[in-house]
């Protein structure tokens, strides 16, 4: 990872990543050996003017916070949600952060006096989960967390196909007659396994919905036992198209549902070994042994984000102030 040490050509060396959520920024500063020199979260704002503060505010306080001048700061790499034009720095329809167009790398770059590099969050995650997870040739990385996406890392690049959804399985309809997922189609995999879709099936007040399907399902409830298996079926589903489309050979999981640990992980490979059994083909695939879990807490997503940062071609930014 020492590429991101090449990047800049003031010789500045230390690389920032945000992972810019709804409710938070998960911050981490990355050296060029590729170690974690400091971490941090902050809430996020709402609206642009608030978006840029709290980002400003994030890479300041993790200087203070790690003990590094922002001097030393080379690049900050953004993930975020919504649909990201990357060469523009400029992220659209990110609804979470009241951001309906906003040019977010000219408007920190301002701010900071550091280059930044705006990247869609969850393809940020996939380069992140591809380096920490020592994946080497291709990867297909699954997100289940509110909704379901995925991206696509070969030999250390994120693979965008050619309008930039390439790996985007969420609102693939695996059931016509499905459940009606948010994008107008029914049967989707987000409505199987999308956290959001399964508390809305769920109908039961809880601060963590899902965890109460699971631990209901082991009380024996035929609702809750339902839902789950909707889960594994979606989850499964998911990975089978990743592999069948892409042959990517590793299917990282990753987001807010995989504190679910081995609950969550043993009951995809359960599915996938089930729905394997009838084919020889797909038994040929092994695609129970091809998947793993990122570990709960893992700062794949913000150390993703630092990798994109590191990619910043050279280009002059005038100081701030």
């Amino acid at each position: 990872m020492t590429d991101a040490g090449m990047a800049d050509p003031s010789g500045r060396r230390l690389r920032v990543g945000l992972d810019v959520g709804g409710t938070k920024i998960d911050a981490v500063a990355v050296d060029a050996s590729g170690d974690i020199r400091g971490r941090l979260r902050r809430a996020t704002g709402w609206g642009d003017d608030a978006v840029v503060e709290s980002i400003a505010s994030a890479v300041t306080a993790l200087a203070e916070e790690s003990g590094f001048a922002l001097a030393d700061v080379g690049s900050v790499g953004i993930g975020i949600p919504g649909l990201v034009d990357v060469d523009a720095g400029r992220v659209d329809h990110a609804v979470n952060l009241g951001v309906q167009s906003l040019d977010l790398a000219t408007r920190a770059e301002q701010t900071l006096g550091v280059p930044f590099r705006v990247e869609n969050d969850v393809k940020a995650a996939a380069l992140g989960a591809a380096a920490l997870s020592g994946v080497a040739g291709s990867m297909a990385y699954l997100n289940l967390g509110t909704g379901v996406a995925a991206g696509i890392v070969i030999d250390g690049r994120i693979w965008r196909g050619a309008r930039g959804t390439a790996g985007e399985v969420g609102h693939l309809s695996v059931d016509p007659r499905g459940r009606l997922c948010g994008c107008g189609q029914r049967g989707c995999v987000e409505t199987f396994c999308g956290g959001g879709a399964l508390a809305k099936a769920w109908g039961r007040p809880g601060a963590l919905p899902i965890r109460d399907i699971f631990d209901a399902a082991d009380a024996g409830d035929p609702q809750a036992a339902g839902l789950r298996d909707d889960l594994f079926h979606g989850a499964a589903a998911a990975v089978r198209v990743l592999v069948l489309s892409a042959d990517v050979e590793t299917v990282v999981i990753g987001g807010g549902l995989t504190a679910l640990g081995d609950r969550l992980e043993s009951g995809i490979r359960a599915a996938l070994h089930a729905g394997a059994e009838a084919s020889p083909f797909m038994r040929s695939l092994r695609l129970d042994e091809r998947i793993e879990l990122l570990p709960a807490g893992s700062p794949a997503a913000a150390f993703g984000a630092a990798l994109v940062g590191a990619s910043i071609t050279e280009k002059e930014i005038v100081p701030h102030g």
